[in-house]
């Protein structure tokens, strides 16, 4: 008997092992807003503001729908704001002319900040670092534009505008920039995408020279490119210091190119033919970032199909996993490549992202995804909504702590009551301190309450009250319910049972 139950109990264990990789309960899934070109939101420009919110809203609720937690918001596409800034002009992919505020006036980030907070959404702040003008011959460019206000500032590579990397002032803007805003607004995180040095132009050289001339800081001129590297780390280390200085407990993030080097010019580099790679055309040296504690985590964009010859979905997230270097690692999927009419038969179907979410849950150092882009969210290609909820994201996760950041200690939601209305379930709470978030687990009555199982995960929300229907999956005769909040850190409170207030007979 005590062998069987032994065996049994290891088979629990098992069983239990076996579902915590399948429904993680901490799994980051994230959704970009892509706000350059109106790529996502608001569908274009110059829309009137209720339907600007609206598309936000839809957006929101759908990110909510496909049990995602986060919401990567481009608030800085090109050296401008989608938010009140006194350093840099409103966007023209708002209200279709640059330096135009809204009309009624509102402010898109304050408003998206509350309406995520309102559902338990993390909000992080996607910004571009060197881009100033997308394309100079159809741009809305302000007169107090920073390439107007300080034109020495910039190059132009092709048919853009960019700050030369190589000055000081452009570091010295950029912080400033970042460090305006994480002191106007609540934010978990600020996040950069790929675009340092930007994508090499065959046959032009990126026009910095007059910079090196002027601030070679002791790089020869064989060593140019290293000096570029420099520049970007020197950027990088800034920002990371300003973030430290206004507020430690914002993660720093970077969502780079997704392959690092080429093993055939580096053996460290990964099992890849890529065109262009992060180290020796966008001099991005993440690896350094990583080692240093510059950045918190690391999102590469592994756009490319699991079997791709020239550059292998499941050889590069393996080669991230084993390179993460102590920082939180979530990878970036393709969610827009998914058409029944792709070149790539793997592509003609949604079964790619979730052998690519299934095949992450098997590596030991990554935290989850971040999806591009939040427009395929409207259009659910292939019925990938469906295919999620089926399996993949059949429950809600919570977002990861980030080890490297200040952490933030949430106390139990205050009074959580629960009663019955009529055909109706009311939910209250009051908040502790320090409590962003609240997570409310369901449980059948009698049994043991567990909030590891991600299965019990009743509902995430930044409100303090929830009313829903009563059936049989919810009636409070069957199940109990429990609260517990996270902080701005994501860390969770112990749980509060809620007091029945009205089945008392």
């Amino acid at each position: 008997m005590l062998r069987k139950l032994t065996l049994l109990f290891i088979l629990s264990l098992f069983v239990a092992s076996l579902q915590a990789r399948e429904y993680p309960k901490r799994e980051m899934r994230a959704i970009w807003i892509a706000t350059v070109a109106n790529i996502d939101w608001p569908s274009k420009s110059g829309l009137s503001v209720d339907i600007q919110q609206d598309e936000m809203l839809e957006l929101f609720d759908l990110a909510k729908e496909y049990n995602l937690n986060t919401i990567i918001f481009q608030v800085r596409p090109s050296t401008d704001a989608f938010y009140p800034s006194d350093l840099e002009p409103w966007s023209q992919w708002l209200t279709g002319e640059q330096g135009q505020a809204p009309e009624p006036y509102y402010d898109p980030l304050e408003f998206a900040i509350e309406e995520g907070r309102k559902r338990g959404l993390e909000i992080h702040l996607w910004l571009n670092p060197y881009r100033a003008v997308v394309d100079t011959a159809k741009a809305s460019i302000a007169v107090d534009h920073p390439v107007n206000q300080h034109p020495g500032c910039f190059v132009t590579y092709g048919k853009a505008r960019y700050f030369n990397p190589g000055l000081p002032e452009t570091r010295n803007h950029v912080a400033t920039v970042v460090a305006d805003v994480l002191k106007r607004y609540d934010v978990d995180a600020l996040h950069f995408d790929d675009y340092f040095y930007p994508y090499r132009i065959s046959g032009e050289e990126f026009p910095d020279q007059k910079a090196f001339e002027m601030y070679p800081r002791g790089f020869t001129t064989d060593q140019k490119d290293d000096w570029r590297r420099d520049n970007v780390d020197l950027i990088i280390e800034q920002l990371h210091d300003t973030i430290e200085h206004v507020n430690p407990s914002v993660a720093f993030g970077i969502s780079p190119f997704g392959v690092w080097r080429n093993q055939s010019v580096d053996p460290k580099g990964s099992a890849t033919r890529a065109g262009q790679t992060n180290y020796d055309d966008l001099y991005a040296n993440i690896l350094r970032w990583q080692e240093e504690g510059w950045i918190d985590y690391i999102t590469p964009q592994i756009y490319w199909h699991i079997g791709k010859e020239v550059a292998d979905y499941a050889i590069i997230a393996d080669w991230w996993s084993k390179n993460a270097l102590g920082c939180r690692l979530y990878i970036g999927q393709a969610f827009y490549r998914i058409n029944r009419d792709s070149k790539d038969r793997e592509w003609r179907s949604s079964r790619q992202i979730l052998k690519q979410i299934n095949l992450n849950r098997t590596y030991p150092n990554i935290d989850g995804s971040m999806f591009f882009s939040a427009k395929s969210l409207r259009n659910n290609p292939r019925r990938l909504k469906e295919k999620l909820l089926r399996r993949a994201f059949r429950y809600e996760a919570l977002p990861p702590v980030n080890p490297r950041v200040a952490q933030v200690t949430p106390e139990v939601p205050q009074n959580p009551e629960i009663k019955l209305v009529g055909d109706s379930i009311q939910m209250t709470w009051e908040p502790g301190s320090n409590n962003e978030t609240f997570v409310v687990y369901k449980f059948k009555r009698r049994k043991q309450a567990n909030t590891g199982n991600p299965e019990n995960i009743f509902a995430v929300t930044g409100g303090n009250e929830m009313t829903f229907e009563v059936s049989c999956k919810t009636h409070p005769r069957k199940y109990y319910f429990v609260i517990s909040a996270m902080s701005h850190t994501n860390l969770e409170s112990v749980t509060e049972f809620f007091k029945d207030v009205s089945l008392k007979k």
